[in-house]
């Protein structure tokens, strides 16, 4: 099973603490359909996605949120 990154965002906790969050996807087990989605800071810390915008350190409980998308003028 081999994961692949789909994603990074920024998300920031209560204190303002920016953490750089990496999205993979992975196929689990032959026995087992679909695909697992994972978490992760940029130094290796994992997550729980509780909603779409909001994550908590698995290791410390603290909240994150999601940083919204920037926006390009034209």
């Amino acid at each position: 099973m081999a994961a692949v990154l789909v994603g990074q965002f920024h998300a920031r906790d209560a204190e303002g603490r920016i953490y750089s969050v990496h999205e993979f996807e992975s196929t689990p087990a032959a026995d087992v359909p679909g695909t697992v989605t994972t978490y992760k800071t940029a130094i290796g810390d994992r997550l729980n996605k509780i909603d779409d915008n909001e994550f908590q350190l698995v290791q410390s409980g603290v909240t994150l949120v999601r940083e919204p998308e920037p926006t390009v003028a034209s």
